[in-house]
C-alpha cells in the first residue's frame, strides 16, 4: 500500500546543491525525497550537506539504482504520477494532485530520460515562464514551486 502523502523524485540529479536544498523543503513539508542512480556527485559531498544545512540528516530519504528498481518496488499507480519537463503538454495548475502524487523531475542538464517518459505524454506538465530568452529554471526553485501548487490544490485552494 502507498503513502498517501506526496513524494518528490529526482531522476539522476547531477548538482549536490540543488539536490540538497530540496532534501530541506522535504523535511519543511513532511514529504520523503526518493533519489534515481546514478548521481553526478556523492551524497557525501559537503555542498549536499551545505545546502539542505543540518536538516539533511532528517531527510526521509529512499535511494533505487534505476527508473525499473523504482517502479517495481513502488509500483505506483499511473494517475499518482506527475512528470515535469518544461516542455510539458500542460501547466502545472491544470492537475489536481493526488494526495500519494510522485513528483517527478529529471536532471539538471538533460531532464526526463525518454524512457522514463514513454507514453506518459498527458501526464507532463511545465512550469509556465514569461519571457522566451529564459530557457529554464533552476531545479530547486521549479520543483518548490510545484510542491506548493500540487500542496494547494490538496487543501482545496
Amino acid at each position: 500500500m502507498s503513502d498517501p502523502r506526496m513524494k518528490l523524485v529526482l531522476v539522476t540529479p547531477e548538482i549536490p546543491y540543488n539536490t540538497g536544498a530540496i532534501g530541506r523543503t522535504c523535511v519543511a513539508l513532511e514529504l520523503e525525497l526518493i533519489l534515481i542512480r546514478p548521481y553526478g556527485f556523492s551524497l557525501d559531498e559537503k555542498a549536499v550537506r551545505r545546502a539542505g544545512q543540518d536538516y539533511w540528516k532528517h531527510v526521509q530519504l529512499s535511494e533505487y539504482d534505476s527508473w525499473q528498481d523504482f517502479m517495481d518496488d513502488r509500483k505506483p499507480p499511473r494517475d499518482s504520477l506527475y512528470f515535469f519537463e518544461e516542455h510539458g503538454a500542460q501547466s502545472v495548475y491544470a492537475p489536481d494532485y493526488q494526495h500519494d502524487a510522485y513528483l517527478v523531475f529529471g536532471c539538471e542538464s538533460k531532464g526526463l530520460p525518454a524512457t522514463v517518459l514513454d507514453g506518459m505524454d498527458d501526464r507532463v506538465f511545465h512550469l509556465p515562464m514569461r519571457n522566451p530568452l529564459v530557457r529554464s529554471l533552476n531545479l530547486a526553485n521549479v520543483a518548490t514551486a510545484v510542491i506548493y501548487q500540487a500542496m494547494r490544490t490538496q487543501l482545496g485552494g
